[in-house]
């Protein structure tokens, strides 16, 4: 949930690149902004048909009478089964869109990843799932005496993460769903401290693979490393490699009204999401005018880190008139629509134009250069070149 601070402001703007062509970025001016958010219709609801009377019979045939036992034995089972669990309404209707199953995930456990990893920014559901893939491969019979459950909780770690979180009476390493959130409150507690340490310039990398590292070796260790230890690099490979099987898991195909479906496609630019200026339609502190503010502002301290949100490449690094110290990254595509993001009035580069770069890396520091009133990033996304609100891409709400 982002929170909101005081106001830092910045420009409103052209191109992903800072300029109206390409070619020219130091040539751009607020007033040449004239793009707004694309419209998107929803689909009006499908009325249900009228069930259908069946005639009355006046007495049972011949025929009914044979089969009439049978299909009063097969009624028998099968109110047995419902009453028991064996059937449910929803396997009659079939799976939600939104609860089909992912990977190895069953549709049952979608909501639970999705709850554990709103607890903190750097943890994601597909990150959860994907470590839990390569702990057990979902299954409770991997579990060994020691490690317990989907998630391999010690008893000790359970005392510490374990809730009963279904509500079923227990709390339980065995219990899916208490072991996904547990695993989310002990991932988060560990970014959390990663965070802290890669600040104060203890430790250099991406969070996420540092969160990995400290579940696997500690976080004491990762801190006399200063990066990611050689010894976690193993688990971190393994976890990473599996993430594409539950990429459905953090996208919800991105529609044409700021990607509302959009929920944690990216990754947090800054540690802290504190927006002090929203996307949409504002009146520039600068210029006076009202135009579409195309990003969004996140309150930062001048010199904090600023990292790529996604795995891509640098398209743009450099400066221009408007956007001061800017980074554009180019994702590649995301449902068939060109995926990029952009980092503005940073202080410092860390990335070069043609660079590769992954979710969590460095691009820049936060700063105050252009057209701006005080450090901040100013962060865009953007999709087949249409601005979107970026905080549903965060899977953050405004």
């Amino acid at each position: 949930m982002s929170r909101h601070g005081t106001h830092t402001e910045s420009a409103n703007h052209a191109g992903p690149d800072g300029s109206a062509d390409a070619a020219a970025p130091e040539d751009v001016t607020p007033e040449d902004v004239t793009d707004e958010p694309p419209r998107h219709e929803h689909p009006s609801a499908t009325p249900t048909a009228d069930e259908e009377q069946r005639p009355r019979r006046r007495g049972p045939g011949p025929f009914a009478l044979i089969v009439a036992p049978s299909l009063l034995a097969l009624i028998g089972v099968s109110g047995y089964l419902a009453l028991n669990g064996g059937l449910s309404p929803d396997q009659s209707q079939g799976p939600d869109p939104a609860q089909t199953s992912v990977g190895n995930v069953d549709a049952s456990y979608v909501p639970w990843l999705r709850k554990a990893a709103d607890a903190c920014t750097v943890v994601t559901p597909s990150l959860l799932a994907a470590q839990i893939d390569q702990l057990s491969g979902w299954s409770n019979d991997s579990a060994s005496l020691s490690q317990q459950g989907i998630a391999g909780f010690t008893d000790a770690q359970w005392r510490t993460w374990g809730r009963d979180d279904n509500a079923n009476g227990r709390s339980s390493p065995h219990d899916r769903e208490d072991a996904i959130m547990a695993l989310g409150r002990q991932d988060c507690a560990l970014a959390e401290k990663v965070t802290d340490l890669r600040t104060e310039g203890t430790v250099s990398g991406s969070l996420v693979d540092l969160t990995l590292a400290a579940y696997t070796v500690g976080t004491d260790t990762v801190k006399r490393a200063g990066r990611v230890p050689v010894g976690a690099r193993p688990f971190l490979d393994q976890v990473k490699d599996r993430l594409p099987r539950y990429d459905a898991l953090v996208r919800r195909n991105p529609d044409q009204n700021g990607g509302q479906n959009a929920t944690a496609v990216l990754t947090p630019p800054v540690s802290t999401l504190t927006v002090t200026s929203s996307f949409g339609s504002r009146t520039h502190p600068l210029t006076g005018v009202t135009k579409l503010h195309t990003g969004v502002d996140f309150g930062a301290p001048q010199g904090a880190q600023v990292s790529a949100a996604r795995d891509g490449r640098i398209e743009f690094a450099g400066t221009t008139t408007a956007y001061g110290i800017r980074v554009v990254i180019d994702h590649g595509a995301i449902d068939g629509k060109r995926l990029q993001t952009t980092y503005s009035h940073l202080s410092a580069l860390q990335v070069t134009a043609g660079q590769t770069v992954t979710a969590g890396s460095p691009v820049g520091l936060v700063g105050s250069t252009g057209l701006s009133t005080g450090p901040h990033l100013h962060f865009e996304v953007l999709l087949d070149g249409q601005y979107m609100d970026p905080l549903p891409w965060l899977g953050t709400a405004r």
